[in-house]
């Protein structure tokens, strides 16, 4: 048995049905990987570090940092005295081999590594931070391979179950990462929750409202599944860009003196109501009748619609 809180404040149970293993194992495995990214997060804060204390000159070329062609450049040239050693024909040949195909970055880069000069010259310095960034950048491969390995798992899975096409993969700002994570969330049985409310509060979306006397406030809410809300607020935060009435939803909160965070999440909490009534109904997003329908209504919304012209 199961139990959850009612808005009352009284507990229930219902029977607790297994999802299918499709679906379970969509779930470890969106999970897994999600640890696996903050671990990718972690390392490449660290080899930042490092490299500012006697290479800072690197971060400078990459404005990428978690990527392979950094990590094969820092192998490659550990140090700025290495790099300095290297013929020019040798750098653009890198960069080349390595997809950066503009003649001007490529150019800009190498002019900066010539012109560059030592952060320090202290060997007990340089020495010991070389070996951490050599370190580092084992770890940092091993973490995008796991990540890359993770990823084609994920999406073999989310494909064979049959939500996935029909209601998930081509949401607004989804993509690749986000829709299986859509799904995992939402899962299979639909007598889980009795409406859109319920699940806005069991995954942290609908804050908590406090009164007490004639004082009102709100605040975050604190118990639920951290990593489902996180789900639905970083989704919510690339539909802006991807959704014309999520954008136009967006700068109408900030209009209103919202900050970015607070109306990020006040967008999730809309996109939560409609991909529960498409989940419910089994029915796909649509975004020309969601925009029909604000026009129907009259919605103030309207005036924040950029025009595609």
């Amino acid at each position: 048995m199961a139990a959850e809180r009612s808005q009352s404040g009284y507990e229930f149970s219902y029977p607790l049905k297994p999802q299918s293993v499709g679906m379970r194992k969509l779930t470890y495995l969106v999970e897994h990987r999600r640890r696996v990214v903050d671990d990718k997060k972690r390392l490449t804060n660290r080899l930042c570090n490092a490299l500012k204390q006697y290479y800072p000159q690197a971060l400078d070329w990459f404005e990428q940092r978690d990527t392979v062609v950094f990590c094969d450049f820092l192998d490659r040239w550990p140090t700025l005295i290495h790099v300095k050693r290297a013929r020019r024909e040798t750098l653009e040949r890198f960069f080349r081999d390595h997809n950066v195909r503009m003649a001007l970055v490529i150019e800009r880069r190498v002019l900066a590594i010539k012109a560059a000069q030592p952060l320090t010259e202290d060997e007990a310095v340089v020495d010991a931070h070389c070996v951490q960034v050599g370190v580092l950048v084992l770890q940092l491969r091993v973490a995008l391979e796991s990540i890359a390995r993770f990823e084609a798992v994920i999406a073999a899975t989310a494909e064979s179950l049959p939500d996935y096409e029909r209601l998930f993969r081509k949401l607004p700002g989804a993509g690749p990462t986000i829709a299986p994570r859509l799904l995992a969330a939402m899962g299979e049985d639909r007598e889980r929750f009795s409406d859109a409310a319920q699940l806005q509060r069991c995954f942290g979306i609908a804050p908590v409202t406090k009164r007490s006397g004639t004082k009102t406030w709100v605040h975050w809410r604190w118990k639920c599944p951290k990593f489902l809300r996180q789900t639905f607020v970083e989704w919510a935060g690339q539909t802006i860009s991807k959704s014309a009435w999520a954008g136009a939803y967006y700068r109408q909160q900030r209009a209103k003196g919202s900050s970015h965070q607070a109306a990020v999440r006040a967008l999730a909490f809309k996109w939560v109501r409609i991909l529960y009534r498409c989940w419910q109904d089994r029915v796909s997003y649509d975004e020309s009748k969601y925009l029909e329908a604000l026009r129907r209504r009259g919605s103030p919304l309207l005036k924040y619609l950029v025009d595609p012209a």
